[in-house]
């Protein structure tokens, strides 16, 4: 089996609330060094967070798989429209991820609702993303001098 990897990396100086951080994707330089802190992340700051970067990974791995789905089906969708909100509860405990909502407008020539519906169900359920929200995280950590 072929193991594809992406990577990202973080860089974090200072403390939670009066610290900040970049974000850099180097495979596709998208973005480098992109800021993030405590105020985009919790308040309503310009700027990304963790959590708006899995909910775009969300959509976009969501919109495929239902590309996939639909083709095997004999289906070519001419427009799916996905967007992944990731809900971050705050208060008792550590903030949690409770729940993405995924929500999808397509147009797909000769498919009714029912079986549109059907189809979702299999991308949502069998997407990357969506598979990945349940995975063992593995950590290799080493304190530097």
């Amino acid at each position: 089996m072929a193991v594809l990897k992406r990577k990202a990396s973080a860089r974090w100086q200072g403390d939670l609330k009066n610290g900040s951080g970049t974000l850099t994707l180097p495979q596709s330089g998208v973005f480098s060094a992109q800021n993030y802190s405590f105020h985009t992340r919790f308040g309503e700051e310009k700027g990304t967070n963790p959590e708006e970067l899995l909910a775009a990974a969300h959509a976009g791995c969501f919109a495929m798989a239902l590309s996939l789905v639909l083709q095997e089906a004999g289906h070519v969708a001419e427009r799916l429209d996905a967007e992944a909100v990731a809900h971050l509860a705050t208060g008792d405990g550590p903030p949690t991820i409770s729940k993405v909502v995924l929500t999808l407008r397509g147009k797909v020539p000769g498919l009714d609702a029912a079986e549109f519906a059907r189809h979702a169900d299999n991308a949502k359920r069998n997407c990357v993303i969506s598979r990945a929200l349940s995975v063992p995280v593995e950590l290799d950590a080493a304190l530097e001098d």
